[in-house]
């Protein structure tokens, strides 16, 4: 598997050019990606979507862009826990879902980085919703989510509550038979107040690489761009 990760990484760190403005994403795969960036030597800046993403470009060497002065992003390179065939998303495994919607949201490039075993044909097949919640949201916020059919459980770390880099919880949501219609249900969510964020991405990647065992990557677009 880290073979597969490692040629999704590398693959994409050679979409970056000289002087690009870069939306920097959270997780294994992403951790890859960065040293591969990194190697290259390129004069770019990138906006962390983590802590952690953070405190690993500095230690490569590459420099951050506050997301108050980034208007526009030129590539943003991130992960998925899920990920169907018209480059719908599911993420938030990594527990950086707000921040990563956020800074990918500035990119005029998406690209998803992953390891075949993401694709699914239904998002919510093999992975738990991630929904960010404010604390003092998190019981009302859990009934809402129980009442239209999701399976809840809090993220824990360590015995205790997982907390966000903002300070918020994460409700892992299950839907027995998997989302439907993940554009429907991100409007859902959205009026759901005390919701931070959910790690549906709709409409927002704009291609994928997917590696397999073999460190074979293959290029997707949305299925739906394609007829």
């Amino acid at each position: 598997m880290s073979d597969a990760k490692r040629a999704a990484g590398e693959a994409a760190a050679e979409l970056v050019e000289d002087g690009m403005r870069l939306g920097l994403g959270t997780g294994s795969t992403v951790a890859y990606f960065l040293d591969a960036l990194a190697a290259r030597g390129l004069d770019v800046t990138g906006v962390p979507t983590s802590e952690a993403t953070a405190a690993r470009c500095r230690e490569l060497g590459i420099r951050l862009l506050d997301v108050a002065t980034a208007t526009e992003l030129d590539l943003a390179v991130d992960g998925a826990d899920e990920l169907d065939p018209e480059l719908q998303l599911v993420k938030g495994g990594g527990g950086a879902l707000l921040r990563e919607k956020v800074v990918e949201s500035l990119a005029a490039r998406f690209v998803v980085i992953a390891t075949e075993d993401k694709l699914v044909d239904r998002l919510g097949d093999t992975f738990p919703l991630p929904v960010e919640v404010v604390p003092f949201a998190l019981g009302p916020v859990g009934r809402r989510l129980e009442a239209v059919g999701f399976e809840i459980e809090r993220r824990e770390r360590d015995g205790a509550a997982y907390v966000t880099d903002n300070g918020n919880h994460i409700l892992d949501a299950r839907l027995p038979g998997g989302i439907e219609d993940p554009a429907v249900m991100d409007v859902e969510l959205a009026l759901i107040p005390g919701i931070a964020g959910h790690g549906l991405f709709v409409d927002m990647a704009t291609e994928a690489l997917l590696a397999d065992g073999s460190g074979e990557v293959r290029r997707l677009t949305p299925r739906a761009a394609q007829t």
